[in-house]
């Protein structure tokens, strides 16, 4: 004869298997969680150092670029140190690029940046060769413009390429990181519907079952009462042993409603961990605009220094001028002296004293012409001062120039980290409310436990009083009798 189950086994089975799908829900929930937390924050490491690493690639080119005319203008070492420092920053941002490069074509990309450098740095070794060899300027500039300026444009166009490839990947994580968070959603959605569903078909097969065993036992009754009071000893055993194993299970409900509330507490310290992390962005924000502005006030004093070194240079040919006319004078006047000193030994005695005075002025007109060369010498001193001043103002105007593009790539840098901190947040705000929700569901069936306990209790009490009115019946139903006796055999 094939074991027929009791009602309590059923109700116990079924309820273990929904503790079974309730555990499962929250483990889904928990690593949605990680998997959502995990995902944005390897878009925001890995991408955001992309591009970081791409943006001082093009920081390096510019400031290499920069010291190398400075260079190649003044002959002054410190713009070779300089240059060399950059380049030695270029290789680093290389190597950091290399490290976070997770495509053949970004590895493609990284390694052709190396080599345009490096064909970049053989044509500057060039010019520079022709520098040192005190070539003529139209042979160092005609090296320039034939070898170093296309090397520097097929590396400017490889690392925007770069730039481009890189920033399209964080977008792909990015997607791919909400793909994960949708599925994760979906899972855990679809778990908890198997289990509602599994739920009410347990319902209506106990309801079921529990009918017709009580319409049996009524007409068994009604022919044998006399096994009453055994088997209302039975139901008063399984009443003490059903309460306690609901109270057991009020224990894990309320172990599973504080895990849930701990996992809410988590999400909710992610939301505001992630809402401080795009406070802080928008204060970098703030910052780099104010930088911007002042490397704006820079530029324009750099050009307000080049107008003036301009005018400087204009009063210096004006000064030239005016000294070119006093050396004219000053020749004119030893000219007229020596005549006048001729005239004046025609005279004899009456043109001797003449002859001293003439004597005199053309001493005169000699310190003057001497003092005007010294002063034409010291205006070409200046006008080579003013002109050196002139080329190394433009310099640290094309220097502010970059750095002003840099300040732009930076602050859109910052923008997209404040995006991608707002999805964070976001994400984080909804798996807090699907926890809080999960555990005002935990609560409910933690309250509806705590009736059934009581219910259970009540019906022990019950079967108490049953079994002492059994005394009087004559016996039980065979239908009564069997699940007695497969209780007893479990």
């Amino acid at each position: 004869m094939p074991r027929q189950w009791t009602f309590g086994q059923r109700l116990g089975l079924g309820f273990a298997v929904t503790m079974v799908l309730t555990l499962a829900t929250g483990a889904v929930t928990v690593w949605a969680l990680d998997t959502v937390v995990a995902g944005k924050d390897q878009v925001i490491d890995v991408g955001v150092e992309g591009l970081v690493g791409a943006q001082q690639l093009r920081v390096a080119l510019e400031a290499k670029s920069s010291t190398s005319r400075g260079y190649l203008l003044t002959g002054d070492a410190r713009y070779r140190t300089q240059m060399d420092t950059a380049r030695a920053d270029f290789a680093g941002a290389l190597t950091r690029l290399r490290d976070v490069a997770d495509t053949a074509a970004e590895r493609r990309l990284i390694e052709e940046a190396a080599q345009g450098e490096q064909r970049h740095q053989q044509a500057l070794d060039a010019t520079i060769a022709l520098k040192a060899r005190s070539a003529s300027v139209e042979a160092i500039t005609g090296q320039f413009e034939q070898d170093v300026v296309p090397a520097r444009d097929d590396l400017d166009r490889t690392i925007t390429a770069l730039y481009t490839l890189l920033e399209q990947d964080l977008r792909t994580r990015q997607a791919d990181a909400s793909d994960r968070a949708s599925l994760a959603v979906g899972l855990v959605v679809g778990i908890a519907a198997l289990a509602v569903v599994f739920g009410v078909v347990v319902a209506v097969l106990l309801s079921r079952a529990l009918s017709r065993q009580v319409a049996g036992t009524v007409g068994h009754i009604r022919s044998s009462s006399a096994q009453l009071e055994q088997a209302a000893g039975q139901q008063a055993t399984g009443a003490r042993e059903q309460a306690t194993a609901m109270s057991e299970i009020t224990t894990t409900i309320e172990e599973l409603l504080i895990t849930s509330r701990q996992i809410a507490e988590g999400a909710q310290r992610v939301a505001k961990i992630a809402e401080e992390t795009a406070t802080a962005a928008g204060s970098g924000d703030a910052t780099i605009e104010e930088a911007r502005a002042s490397i704006t006030a820079i530029r324009q004093q750099v050009d307000l220094i080049v107008q003036h070194m301009l005018e400087l240079g204009q009063r210096s040919q004006q000064i030239g001028g005016v000294v070119d006319l006093v050396s004219e004078l000053a020749e004119q006047t030893n000219i007229l002296a020596i005549n006048a000193t001729i005239e004046a030994s025609g005279a004899g005695e009456w043109g001797r004293r003449f002859a001293v005075v003439a004597d005199e002025i053309r001493k005169l007109a000699d310190r003057t012409a001497g003092s005007a060369k010294e002063i034409r010498a010291l205006i070409e001193d200046v006008r080579g001062a003013v002109n050196t001043t002139v080329m190394a103002t433009e310099t640290g105007a094309k220097a502010v120039d970059a750095g002003t593009r840099q300040f732009n790539a930076v602050t859109a840098s910052f923008q997209q980290i404040a995006d991608l901190v707002a999805t964070t947040t976001e994400s984080a705000r909804e798996i807090e409310l699907s926890t809080k929700q999960q555990t005002t569901a935990v609560e409910q069936v933690n309250v509806a436990v705590t009736d059934t306990a009581r219910v259970t209790q009540e019906s022990e009490t019950n079967a108490v009083q049953t079994r002492q009115t059994a005394a009087h019946l004559a016996g039980l139903s065979s239908s009564l009798l069997r699940l007695v006796t497969a209780d007893r055999e479990a």
